[in-house]
């Protein structure tokens, strides 16, 4: 099992490129089960989860090619018979459920496995089989696959929300199955977020009818048939806040490169809040950090509000805020699984309900930590490179599913961190 060794106290300084968009790059690659023309993707990211989605789309009779060093891939359905995804892929992903909606719509039947994914709280699937069922399919979930037939998907009028708000991932799902359903579908309460958009816009050079593309509301009138594309990723807003903020954690002074900066303006109205000073331009963000933090308080909302998947990295920065801040995690309540990790180098939080009270420390411990979850695994990691001494953050297999090369792009900034094996580790201690 790899870890990182950390060694705390250097300040980030420099430059770092972002790549494509994981939360769009999913989906995107699922689209193109919708098509028997090759699909075309650029600036893919080098994930974990790109590797799994690729296995997945071979499962259901995709060929792909992988072009690592160009970020690109090619995708062309060479085998419309196969609709099992199995439990064995599915299970390292929650976005793998998004192969739902296309097999549906291509195929009318199809078999996926519950997914996994990140153990962050309850996320149920429940609105994309709403969803699915509300276009007409015929939905049973046994033995832990989700198993679909439609003949045909319908249009129809679908409110996809909850007590959480909309939902990013549903919404797309449930859009890919309705560009290719029988007449109107009205989709109330659709997710705004910058994925979503991005997905809807490749489905519209595909030859996809939808209006309303960025609102709550969109209406997507089905087609019979979706052609071949090449569609570049939009930048990972996430990764570009991860950045950003562990620039800004370190004390330090960071330009993060080839982002869209008015995707994370609730994320630097936060940052400045805090006394950092944030300069930016189209495709550039740059972060200069005070030595200490004003402490602030941070609600999670649906875009264009702050997003749940900074809010583990901002509350690694408000441990060393001098006072009291607050964070309010509106859209999953249980995800402050780091928060423990956080407190074995010295943070002092208080977790009551959705909500986590932090106050300042002077400094933080280098510690033996554990990672739990994607963007757990990078608050821990921001909390090791400002702790005195080493921390190890161990399980960082959570952290390759959403972040290129993290390690070697903040040795790039002039962190001290180094990946290690426990077999390494092992055989040094002998």
């Amino acid at each position: 099992m790899e870890r990182f060794v950390i060694q705390g106290g250097r300040r980030l300084v420099g430059d770092v490129q972002i790549g494509g968009a994981k939360n769009s790059v999913l989906p995107i690659m699922a689209a193109a089960l919708l098509t028997d023309e090759e699909v075309v993707v650029r600036r893919v990211p080098r994930l974990r989860d790109v590797t799994s989605q690729i296995r997945i789309l071979q499962a259901l009779g995709a060929r792909v090619v992988h072009d690592e060093k160009a970020g690109t891939l090619r995708i062309k359905v060479t085998n419309e018979d196969l609709v099992t995804a199995p439990y064995e892929l599915v299970r390292t992903m929650r976005a793998s459920i998004c192969v739902l909606g296309p097999l549906l719509a291509k195929r009318q039947r199809a078999r996926v496995s519950l997914p996994g994914g990140c153990v962050i709280g309850v996320r149920p699937i429940d609105l994309h089989l709403r969803g699915m069922e509300a276009l007409g399919a015929k939905i049973d979930v046994r033995g832990g696959y989700v198993e679909a037939e439609a003949h045909p998907l319908r249009g129809a009028t679908i409110f996809l929300g909850s007590s959480a708000g909309s939902t990013v991932l549903g919404t797309g799902n449930v859009v890919m199955a309705a560009v290719m359903a029988e007449g109107v579908t009205v989709l109330e309460n659709a997710a705004q977020e910058p994925e979503v958009v991005d997905l809807c816009r490749m489905l519209e050079k595909m030859g996809a009818k939808i209006e309303g593309i960025g609102s709550h509301c969109l209406t997507i009138t089905g087609v019979t048939r979706l052609r071949g594309v090449e569609h570049e990723v939009i930048p990972d807003r996430i990764e570009a806040g991860t950045f950003a903020i562990a620039g800004a954690t370190t004390g330090g002074d960071v330009t993060v490169r080839g982002c869209h900066p008015p995707h994370l303006l609730a994320v630097i109205e936060r940052l400045r809040a805090a006394g950092v000073t944030v300069n930016w331009s189209a495709d550039w963000l740059q972060v200069k950090a005070p030595d200490r933090f004003r402490p602030i308080d941070v609600s999670t909302l649906p875009y264009p509000g702050f997003p749940t998947d900074l809010q583990a990295q901002i509350m690694a920065m408000l441990t060393r805020a001098d006072g009291i801040s607050m964070v309010h995690e509106r859209i999953y309540p249980d995800r402050f699984i780091h928060v423990a990790e956080l407190h074995r180098m010295g943070a002092r939080i208080r977790k009551e309900g959705p909500t986590a009270i932090i106050e300042g420390v002077a400094k933080l411990s280098g510690a033996p930590v554990m990672a739990s979850d994607l963007r757990g695994s990078a608050a821990l990691v921001l909390a090791g490179l400002t702790a005195d001494g080493e921390t190890e953050v161990h399980c960082v297999y959570h952290i390759d599913r959403g972040y290129e090369r993290i390690d070697e792009r903040l040795r790039s900034l002039g962190a001290r961190i180094q990946r290690s094996s426990a077999t390494a580790a092992a055989a040094a201690g002998g």
